[in-house]
């Protein structure tokens, strides 16, 4: 399966783009650029890595549309954006929030972490667009409620401390069953830069894992 419509920036900052050209980021961060070229932004929490308002400030247009975890609601108003711009959602909701993307929201916590409590209702997102599924983690462990969920592509973290680590994630993948794998979220902030081959060497060979850091 080709993934040339996936780009990541650094660490987790995940950039899609539709056949139509509609571009999405997720958790935009790290960029020394100003593309200005974001459509839709969605934010998995409000750590600095993941929502970050320099790095939105270089990517959004003056209509982009964002969506952003209920609980972090005020957050995003005293960064300076307003609620119009936003929708607020917690896991396990759908939306379609341009009119040929569509979401669903999936749980993104700790199990035995305190980084990322699972009260905060913070989100991965699934992102169905030209037909494919493409899971976005966000920042969590090994859930046993996320290992059903239905996707072709998906972006795991692998660098340990603050999310599973790349032996969690491979037994992650191996449940999920995706057609791709790819591995983020390492060799910067958390994690090495081995840990990437660590996580393809773990996953079932059945599955193609792609390398975008």
């Amino acid at each position: 399966m080709n993934t040339d419509f996936i780009t990541i920036n650094t660490h987790s900052s995940i950039r899609l783009q539709s056949e139509q050209g509609t571009v999405i980021y997720v958790d935009p961060y790290g960029f020394q650029t100003e593309p200005h070229d974001a459509d839709l932004i969605l934010v998995t929490h409000t750590h600095y890595d993941h929502f970050s308002p320099d790095d939105i400030a270089k990517v959004r247009k003056p209509h982009t549309v964002f969506v952003m975890p209920a609980a972090n609601m005020m957050e995003f108003i005293r960064a300076g954006f307003t609620d119009e711009q936003a929708a607020f959602l917690v896991p396990y909701e759908k939306a379609t929030p341009l009119p040929d993307i569509r979401i669903e929201t999936v749980p993104a916590y700790n199990i035995s972490k305190r980084f990322h409590p699972e009260d905060e209702a913070w989100m991965g997102y699934v992102v169905d667009m030209d037909g494919v599924r493409v899971y976005v983690a966000g920042d969590t462990d090994d859930l046993p409620e996320n290992r059903t969920i239905e996707c072709d592509v998906a972006l795991v973290p692998v660098g340990g401390t603050y999310t599973m680590d790349a032996r969690e994630a491979a037994a992650f993948v191996n449940a999920l069953k995706p057609t791709v794998a790819i591995p983020e979220h390492y060799g910067t902030i958390a994690g090495s830069t081995s840990d990437g081959k660590t996580f393809a060497n773990l996953v079932d060979s059945q599955i193609q894992v792609d390398f975008k850091l």
